[in-house]
């Protein structure tokens, strides 16, 4: 297959050819590239917060402030929301109660076509957009799995084949597949709440925590900073995996992250509205945990894997991707001690996550108790969006687990 000529970017970073710029410092700006402009003729990271008010940049920013400046809605509705609840249908009397004990601020049931239960705490509305956190993830995953059918993207080939300045990098020598499964030996601690880890740094140069003079430039520059063995074969979950993926999006088709995500998935799925992504000083959308949209359009995501990748808008993937997330990934390779003491015959494929059980549930899974879980055997799709005291907790999980396996109950 012949790398399209967007995916072939100036040679950067320590295996830059004699006569090219190498990226030594990732602490530098601009320090990887080039990337998609916000807007053509754009200069490297144009505009700043101090361009944004000046010719040209104002063209473009003074309609798309959200992604420089911090925004407050001003709402449409007179009074913040009261709240909704229609949960009869399924015949849990503790329903109810159980969202409330697991934070829930929005949980909808897709059964077939038809919505029949959907919840919304006081104070949050059917049309708001909640963070979806690592659910972010699986919607990446069916970009790569449309670039794959359009015959752009190998995922046997290496991932340094679309993004040369990952060379150097613990993702020199990996394929895409490995990248799409996690599969890939890296030093990056998934711990949210400790400030040294490698996911904290990731969030501070994606802009998500307050910078340290040290920190990696951008996500871009952060990407290339990673090392480890390189080993494959093995799951390591690992959030850095979901932005190469989408930085070899980016070089392909020659859009930015938001605007693939758009043409290739949201602008097919028939949605309410509009979703939203968190981007950082360079414009790169945060792949791995920054999108927000509504309950019920996330439930139309869902809704087109098992309808094997067909959406209200045209086709999406092919049913060859979305039966291969059905039917999960290699039970060898997962080495998660939480999913398989949940599911043991559990994996993880194409950035989702796969129980292994007999109903067949698949779910994109996300921090703060973010769900998008899927349930084969009733055609049903069930969304709860959450805000957990705590992101990350066995006991968390094993609640929200059990609540989402009793809703799969009702509905046979």
């Amino acid at each position: 297959m012949t790398v399209p000529p967007a995916a072939v970017p100036h040679a950067t970073g320590p295996h830059a050819a004699a006569g090219t710029t190498a990226a030594a410092d990732a602490t530098a700006p601009f320090a990887t590239g080039p990337h998609p402009p916000r807007f053509p003729g754009a200069a490297p990271g144009r505009p700043t917060l101090d361009s944004w008010q000046e010719a040209p940049d104002n063209r473009w920013a003074f309609s798309n402030l959200g992604e420089l400046l911090p925004m407050a809605t001003i709402s449409r509705h007179p009074a913040p929301a009261s709240g909704f609840s229609n949960l009869d249908g399924l015949g849990m009397p503790d329903l109810a109660a159980r969202l409330d004990a697991t934070h829930t601020d929005a949980f909808l049931v897709l059964h077939g076509t038809e919505v029949v239960a959907e919840h919304y705490r006081p104070g949050f509305a059917p049309d708001q957009l909640h963070l979806l956190m690592s659910v972010s993830k699986s919607l990446c995953g069916l970009v790569v799995g449309s670039l794959v059918d359009d015959g752009l993207v190998d995922p046997a080939r290496p991932v340094t084949d679309y993004v040369p300045e990952l060379a150097g990098s613990v993702y020199d020598g990996p394929t895409v597949q490995h990248v799409l499964d996690m599969q890939i030996a890296i030093d990056y601690r998934e711990e949210y709440t400790d400030p040294t880890s490698e996911v904290q740094t990731h969030d501070r140069s994606a802009g998500w925590r307050s910078r340290l003079a040290s920190d990696p430039w951008d996500d871009y520059a952060f990407l290339t900073t990673l090392r480890g063995s390189g080993r494959t074969g093995e799951f390591q979950y690992c959030s850095a995996n979901t932005d190469v993926l989408a930085w070899a999006i980016e070089r392909v088709t020659g859009l930015r992250y938001s605007e693939a995500l758009s043409a290739r998935l949201w602008s097919r799925l028939g949605a309410d509205r509009d979703a939203a992504i968190s981007v950082d000083r360079s414009g790169f959308g945060f792949p791995n945990a920054g999108v927000c949209t509504t309950a019920r359009d996330l439930a139309r995501v869902g809704r087109l894997v098992l309808d094997g990748g067909l959406a209200t808008g045209g086709r999406v993937v092919s049913s060859d991707w979305t039966d291969a997330i059905l039917a999960g990934g290699s039970t060898d390779a997962m080495t998660d001690e939480g999913w398989t003491a949940s599911f043991p015959n559990g994996s993880y494929t194409r950035q989702w996550w796969c129980t292994g059980n007999e109903r067949g549930n698949v779910s994109a899974i996300g921090i703060h108790g973010q769900n998008l879980w899927l349930d084969p055997r009733t055609d049903s799709v069930i969304v709860k969006l959450s805000a957990w005291p705590e992101p990350d907790t066995d006991q968390w999980h094993d609640r929200q687990t059990a609540l989402l396996l009793d809703v799969c109950a009702a509905l046979d």
